[in-house]
């Protein structure tokens, strides 16, 4: 794999699952992976097999189906579940095991009532278990984000020499800021021997909306794999959004990254995921929301008329979404205005839009939003005004 190359694992089906709410039966998961596989991610976590029945015939069926990602099931560092993982993903092509465990002090005591020393026999016997069954094994971490970085750094060592092919970094609970995310992962770089063994990856929550730059400051410091879901849903806040990521290491070509995603699909997909799911998308969403690429102020408004790239830095095209919007409100102008008359055929000129304004101020004011019929409306008035 090429050194700027950033892995795109999905866990929509997994950790997006678990939004209250938006429970996956098998037939939808199955359509949702075939579009995540179309839409060119590497590796697709499909679901935790021990939890449910249902979950383990999704990973199941997932496997059968999938050609070209991986499909990863998740695992908590016992043997059961990495046996029953491995009997749920017998079927694929390119399984991965996704097995691990609190890290952070907090977790150790307060939720293992355990050791560091304990933790990390466990953390070794769980990719040697995993190890057993399939070739690639990711470590989990967990809260990472809040694990001292010694101790990390001593754990991720050993889960390599073990065997781990991935290693995540979770920020369990957001709570890192994108510096102090960064510079964990630049730690482990600097200070784990076997790192040349094993791929970094950031798992990163939203709690306080960091999810996305957090990923961005671990791949900018090392890493080379991100964990996220479509329309950012996950856990409480939900995950890091795999449409930000994708786009921004799209745009900003001076990172020197680059991901296998067919960018144009996101929007679709998008859609697809909300629908299902049954979980809509809000409306100023980076990438994928409706008004993602609409525009209502009247100072943005002329500026994009005269060139999108004053106030979009994306095409639509590219993102898959419906053309850029002009949206006629109170704080609209008048080249707004004339663009919209000109759209809907009707030949203005600039001594017409003066008068024409002040009527779509009038109405404007009581609406949310002056739509075509109201356009329609106040031109023919003014039409028949002009002849009278």
């Amino acid at each position: 794999m090429s050194a700027n190359k950033i892995q795109i694992f999905d866990t929509t089906l997994r950790d997006g699952e678990q939004v209250p709410g938006c429970k996956l039966n098998t037939s939808e998961k199955v359509e949702l992976a075939l579009k995540l596989e179309e839409l060119g991610v590497d590796i697709i976590e499909a679901g935790f097999p021990i939890s449910s029945p249902g979950d383990f015939s999704s990973v199941n069926e997932i496997s059968k189906i999938i050609s070209n990602a991986s499909v990863c099931g998740l695992t908590r560092a016992v043997q059961k579940d990495i046996e029953v993982a491995a009997e749920a993903l017998k079927y694929a092509r390119r399984p991965r095991i996704h097995t691990g465990i609190g890290t952070s002090d907090l977790h150790i005591k307060a939720k293992f009532n355990s050791t560091r020393k304990d933790i990390l026999k466990r953390a070794i016997q769980c990719v040697k278990w995993a190890k057993n069954f399939v070739d690639d094994v990711e470590f989990y971490a967990e809260d990472a984000g809040r694990t001292d970085n010694e101790y990390l750094a001593t754990v991720v060592e050993a889960v390599i020499k073990a065997g781990a092919t991935v290693v995540n970094i979770p920020d369990t609970t957001g709570y890192c800021l994108p510096h102090q995310y960064g510079e964990k992962i630049a730690f482990l770089v600097n200070n784990v021997p076997n790192l040349d063994k094993a791929i970094l990856s950031c798992h990163c929550h939203n709690d306080l909306g960091m999810a996305t730059a957090n990923s961005i400051a671990g791949v900018i410091n090392g890493a080379r794999q991100i964990e996220c879901t479509i329309n950012g849903l996950g856990e409480r806040a939900g995950n890091t959004s795999l449409e930000e990521v994708v786009m921004i290491i799209k745009q900003h070509k001076e990172l020197d990254f680059y991901t296998s995603v067919n960018s144009r699909l996101l929007n679709p997909v998008s859609l697809l995921v909300a629908e299902t799911m049954r979980m809509p998308v809000q409306c100023n969403k980076a990438i994928v929301g409706t008004n993602a690429f609409s525009h209502s102020s009247g100072i943005h408004q002329d500026g994009f008329l005269k060139n999108a790239l004053t106030y979009e830095i994306i095409d639509p095209v590219e993102v898959g979404a419906e053309a850029s919007r002009i949206v006629l409100t109170a704080r609209s102008g008048r080249s707004a205005l004339a663009h919209r008359f000109h759209k809907l055929g009707y030949q203005f000129d600039r001594n017409d839009i003066d008068v024409l304004y002040q009527g779509f101020l009038m109405v404007a004011d009581k609406k949310k939003e002056v739509m075509e019929d109201d356009l329609n409306a106040l031109a023919q008035a003014h039409c028949k005004v002009v002849v009278v």
